[in-house]
Parts: structure tokens; sequence; C-alpha cells
């Protein structure tokens, strides 16, 4: 099934800028992740939501994708996947066909090679981020089986060179055509590819070689981590083969939202309600920071929408280059339900500042009319 457009996937129009395309993988990512979501498809949404996050949010990905969507340019007429094409097998092929095979690379079955590498997915809180953690997950993954010692025979026995490849694991298969004799190489089916014939295998690993367990890795969180960002643990990943290296352990970070504080980059953000005499008067409020809390001096006169740089008090930055500032920005919250007696003071209030409220609902209501007539 063809891949649906990475736009599409994240619901956002093709000049969407980086912080609507950071801002909705954070909403779709948190709706669809596989802790929270239990439905049949949630896991397969989050990874689709993921890989369109990882090309649009790189600057050279998403321009490569603009230019050539899915299809990569690089692969030949075979297409993905390296199919045939007019009877060919691929480049090696062709390169056989007409320069005698002298081109073609041979990979030995038995070759060490490393183990694939692993990602996992964290949930952090706001704070976590913030400050870092000392951690420890519980990842699945395949570890050599310690009944047959990875050679997957039974213990007592050991596997037996393939007759049908010779222990190359490939089998060559002639054709000849109008340009000469064509030889395709394929893996072999008898063996796998792997160039070994298990007349008795392992019962623990059914001749795998390989059993799937449950690891305990430690984990620290640095400090200032941010949603979407990545830690790697070399040499946790998948075990290597033939004696190869282990491939390696990715983490990717997701941060739950928080109530009160809002994050962009190093800074927090957040909004604190004050009263209007508190506004008009001035007052010095507490105001909660993720360091404690702290006073911050609200002068007389401050408007709605002031913000306020309280410094030093956001997120330290992850590679260690400081720390970022918390801004406050005041609401003055206008009193809903008022006694007779404050109304009555607010009265003496406008009519000392030359602002009755009969005024100033005429004066609205006269320019609603003009509105109207055009005026």
């Amino acid at each position: 099934m063809s891949k649906r457009d990475f736009y599409e996937v994240l619901g956002l129009g093709k000049d969407a800028s980086k912080e609507e395309i950071k801002k909705s993988y954070r909403k779709l990512s948190k709706q669809y992740h596989p802790d929270i979501n239990k439905a049949a498809d949630a896991n397969d949404k989050f990874k689709e939501v993921k890989e369109a996050y990882e090309t649009l949010s790189d600057d050279q990905k998403r321009a490569h994708y603009d230019r050539f969507g899915h299809t990569d340019p690089n692969q030949g007429f075979g297409g993905a996947g390296g199919g045939d094409f007019g009877g060919f097998g691929g480049f090696e092929d062709i390169f056989n066909t007409f320069f005698g095979g002298g081109g073609q690379r041979r990979r030995d079955p038995n070759a060490p090679r490393q183990g694939a590498d692993l990602q996992y997915t964290m949930d952090i809180t706001f704070e976590e981020a913030a400050f870092g953690k000392d951690t420890e997950i519980q990842i699945p993954r395949e570890e050599t089986c310690d009944t047959c010692h990875g050679s997957g025979a039974k213990p007592g026995t050991k596997p037996e060179t393939c007759k049908h490849c010779g222990g190359s694991g490939q089998l060559n298969q002639e054709q000849n055509t109008p340009f000469g004799r064509i030889v395709n190489r394929r893996a072999c089916h008898h063996c796998q590819g792997t160039g070994k014939d298990i007349k008795q295998k392992c019962s623990t690993c059914s001749g795998a070689g390989k059993v799937t367990k449950r690891k305990k890795i430690s984990v620290k969180i640095p400090a200032g981590v941010d949603d979407g960002q990545q830690l790697r643990l070399s040499g946790q990943g998948e075990p290597g083969v033939n004696g190869g290296p282990p491939g390696d352990l990715y983490i990717v970070f997701s941060v739950r939202e928080h109530d009160f504080f809002e994050r962009n980059g190093d800074d927090v953000y957040c909004e604190m309600p004050i009263t209007f005499v508190q506004a008009a008067l001035g007052d010095e409020i507490k105001v909660p920071t993720i360091h404690g809390h702290v006073m911050l001096k609200v002068p007389a006169g401050t408007q709605t929408g002031r913000r306020f740089r309280l410094k030093e008090k956001g997120i330290p930055n992850v590679r260690g280059y400081g720390v970022g500032d918390q801004f406050v920005i005041v609401k003055v919250v206008t009193p809903s339900k008022l006694t007779e007696k404050q109304k009555e003071l607010l009265r003496e209030f406008g009519d000392a500042t030359g602002e009755t409220v009969e005024e100033q609902h005429e004066g609205f209501f006269d320019r609603v009319k003009r509105a109207f007539k055009g005026e």
C-alpha cells in the first residue's frame, strides 16, 4: 500500500512553518501513542506521524521530499527493492552480463555483521525533560541463545556446510539471451542464505541461534531535552551476527504538556491573573517557576498582556549553553459578580475620571449605529 502524503498525515499545508509542524506532531504523537491509545491501528498511525515529522522537520529532507515525494531518484529502473527489469536481476547482473562479472561483489554469509539498531519511545514529564533523570527501561531484543551459543544446532551437534550452495549462501542461475549469457545470483533457498545446513535444530531457539529476551537498561535523561529529540546508546541494540558488533539503541523522548507552563526552546512562558486593583495600583505577586516560587513586582498602571522576564528561570540548555528565561504574561481579570457597594465605588471612580457608565454606553452604541449606516 502506498504511503500517505506527509503533509496530509500531519494535517498541514505545504507552506506550514516549522513551529506548526512541531505543534501538530506533538498533538498527534500523544493522540496515537501506543501507551495511551489502545486502538488496533494506533501503533501504525504513531509510526506514520513520527516518520512524517522526521522528514518535514529537517530542512534538507523536506526539500528532497517536496521535490521527489516518496520516490527515491537514486533508485534504478527496477524500483524499490531492486526488482527485476526486462529479465535482468539488478545492476550487478547487468554488470556481470556485459563485463564478465569482474565487478560483482559477493557477500560472505559467514562474515561478521553489525546487529540491527533499536528504537524506544520514552514518555516523560515536563519537569523530567527540564532537569533530567536517571531511570531504567526494559526492552525486548534478540540475544544469543544460551543453549546452542548461537549456532542454532542441538548441543553436541554442529551445522554442516550447505551442499546446494557450497557454503556461499548464494545460487547462480544461468540464462542465455540475445545479449549473451546472463548469470543471476540469488540467496540459497535451502539454507536461507546462511551457507549452513542444520540437521538437528536447537530446541530452545528452533535453529535461529537467537531468542527474544527483555533486557534492563539504565538511561540518563539529559537535562533540557525537548520533545522529539533522541538519545543514542551505543552497543545496546541487537547483537551482531557471526561475532559482529551490536547495533545501537535510540531513545526518542515524548514530553507531556504542562498544565501551567509552555515551552519555547529553552524559555518557559506562563500567564498570571491579576485583579483590576493590582493592575491599577501595583502589587507584588507570587509566581510559580520550575525552580520554585519567586516574587514579581507589578508596577501601577500595568495593562493586560504585559510581559515580564524572569532571568534564568527557564530550562537548562541540553548542550550546556546556559539556562533559558521565564516570561510571565499578566492577564487582568474583570470581576463577574459585584456587590452593590462595589458597584457604587466603581461609579464614583467613573465620575472622578469623567467616564460615567452612561456616557460609555452611549458612545459605544453611537459608534455601532454609525458603522451600520456606513458613516
